[in-house]
C-alpha cells in the first residue's frame, strides 16, 4: 500500500494529459494486452488467470513498443530483452475512477499504471496487470495505452507520451534517491515558481531549478539538472489540460477510501491533495500566457 501511494502521489504531478478520449469506448468492455514474447503455454495460462471469454480482443505488445516509449528513461537492463506482462483493462462507468491490482510485477507499481492512464486521458477502468513469472511490467505500461488507442480510435500524440513517460520516470527516479516527499516538493516549488515568472530562456530555468533545490537542501547531479531542464522545456511546448488532471486529483482523493481513513495518513495525504488543486490553480497561468 506504500509503494501504491507513493505511485499516486508522483502520478498527481503528471502535467501532460490530452481531452479524455473515452467517447468511442464502451462501459463494460474487456481488452487484453499480452507480451509478444510469451509462449503459447504462457499465453494459456495468462488468459485463464484473467478469466475472460474466447472471443475478448487480444493486442500484442513488443519489445520494440516498449523500448520506443520507455528506451530513453529507462535502462535497457530494466526493459529487459523480451516483452512479458500483460494486462487486462475493463472500462467502468464515469466517476469510478482508476483500480489496479497486480500481480508478478516488481519495479512498476499500481500508481504508476494509474498515472499512465491520466496520461492518456483515462480515468475510469479496472486494471489487472501480470505475468507468468516476476519481470518489471513495462510491456503492460506500454500495452495499456496502446489497448485503449486501439479500442477508442483515436491516437495520442507522439510527444505527449513521451513527456509523460519522462516526467513519471524523473520523479519516480528522484523519489528513489531523495525520498518520494522531497522528490515531491522539489517537482512542485519549481513549478510553482515558474507559474509566478515565466521562464524566458534555458540560463533562467537552469538558476531557478538550482536555487530551490539549495533552498531544500538537495544536491542535483547535473544529469539530473539537465534532465530537469529538458523536462520542464518540453511540457512548456505542449497543449496542456489542467482541467483533466484536477478532476482526476479529486477521484483519487475519492478512491483513496479506506487508507484515508486511517488517522496516521487522512490528514497528510488530504492536505498534499489540497495544495496540488491550489498549485494547479496557479499553474494554468503559467501555460495560458501568450
Amino acid at each position: 500500500m506504500r509503494k501504491l501511494i507513493l505511485f499516486i502521489l508522483i502520478g498527481l504531478f503528471t502535467i501532460v494529459a490530452p481531452t479524455p478520449i473515452l467517447g468511442d469506448a464502451v462501459v463494460g468492455e474487456v481488452i487484453v494486452t499480452l507480451g509478444k514474447n510469451l509462449t503459447e503455454e504462457q499465453k494459456k495460462q495468462i488468459l485463464q488467470e484473467m478469466n475472460v471469454s474466447d472471443d475478448t480482443e487480444i493486442i500484442y505488445v513488443s519489445i520494440e513498443e516498449e523500448r520506443k516509449y520507455l528506451g530513453n528513461y529507462i535502462s535497457q537492463q530494466k526493459i529487459g530483452s523480451r516483452s512479458i506482462s500483460s494486462a487486462r483493462i475493463i472500462l467502468l462507468d464515469s466517476g469510478a475512477g482508476i483500480n489496479v491490482a497486480s500481480n508478478n510485477i516488481d519495479w512498476v507499481s499500481e500508481g504508476m499504471y494509474a498515472n499512465a492512464l491520466v496520461t492518456a486521458g483515462i480515468t475510469d477502468a479496472d486494471i489487472y496487470v501480470t505475468a507468468p513469472f516476476t519481470v518489471s511490467g513495462t510491456g503492460a505500461l506500454t500495452g495499456i495505452i496502446k489497448a485503449y488507442e486501439i479500442s477508442a480510435e483515436i491516437e495520442i500524440p507522439e510527444e505527449q507520451k513521451q513527456v509523460a513517460n519522462e516526467e513519471m520516470v524523473k520523479t519516480a527516479e528522484l523519489g528513489d534517491r531523495l525520498g518520494i516527499e522531497q522528490a515531491t516538493e522539489l517537482m512542485t516549488r519549481i513549478k510553482e515558481e515558474i507559474a509566478k515568472s515565466p521562464i524566458t530562456n534555458e540560463q533562467e530555468l537552469r538558476d531557478l531549478i538550482q536555487r530551490i533545490a539549495q533552498e531544500l537542501g538537495i544536491t542535483l547531479t547535473e544529469e539530473e539538472l539537465r534532465g530537469l531542464i529538458s523536462l520542464f522545456n518540453r511540457m512548456k511546448d505542449l497543449n496542456i489540460d489542467w482541467n483533466q488532471v484536477q478532476n482526476q486529483i479529486s477521484k483519487i482523493r475519492d478512491n483513496l477510501g479506506e487508507f484515508l481513513n486511517r488517522e496516521d495518513t487522512q490528514t497528510f495525504i488530504r492536505k498534499v491533495l489540497d495544495v496540488l488543486i491550489e498549485i494547479i490553480n496557479v499553474i494554468k497561468g503559467w501555460f495560458t500566457k501568450g
